[in-house]
């Protein structure tokens, strides 16, 4: 007697490789950048035939897509609605910027490469557009309303990745501390 055939199980295990493919590309994402990581690299890292990778990846997009979807379902950003009922500016910038700045010590490695990355690879820039901007302007928005146009800039410069990296990174303060002392700078201004 013939087996019968599952789809079932052929469903899951190209569910299971598709996901071992994003989560190599991931990983290469947060090592080496996604402009630097191929797909031939991907295909290798998650052990698969290119052909099998192009059967669940077309091209770049289609896995940058899954890619950082897969990563912020993983580690979502903080969402800015969470601080719009909180009426004190100095209590809604400490909240907000501890918030993303422990976003970005738990994200620090993918997120450094792919901003990094997204200033000269189109891509990867499209990518980040489309998956953080819209979160990144409510960060701005919430924070800064009934900021006067010098706070505005400071806040700006408070919520760059980059700037969190300076001062946690590179100058070693905490992260609660480095937003007490971004929300300070911006209520002083």
């Amino acid at each position: 007697m013939a087996r019968s055939y599952t789809l079932k199980r052929r469903a899951e295990q190209q569910a299971q490789t598709r996901r071992r493919i994003v989560e190599a590309a991931v990983d290469l994402h947060g090592t080496v950048g996604p402009a630097r990581t191929s797909l031939s690299m991907v295909a290798e890292r998650a052990g698969v035939q290119r052909n099998t990778f192009y059967a669940h990846f077309p091209d770049e997009q289609s896995l940058l897509l899954a890619c950082s979807a897969h990563f912020l379902a993983g580690a979502p950003p903080p969402e800015a609605v969470d601080w719009r009922g909180l009426k004190d500016t100095g209590e809604r910038l400490r909240t907000g910027l501890s918030a993303v700045y422990d976003w970005y010590g738990r994200t620090a490695d993918v997120t450094g490469c792919v901003l990094r990355d997204a200033e000269h690879h189109a891509p990867t820039r499209e990518i980040s557009e489309l998956r953080l901007g819209p979160t990144i302007t409510a960060w701005h928005e919430v924070l800064g309303s009934d900021l006067s146009p010098a706070q505005q800039a400071l806040l700006h410069l408070a919520l760059d990745f980059h700037s969190w990296r300076a001062l946690v990174r590179e100058t070693g303060l905490d992260e609660a501390a480095a937003a007490d002392l971004m929300a300070g700078a911006i209520e002083r201004a």
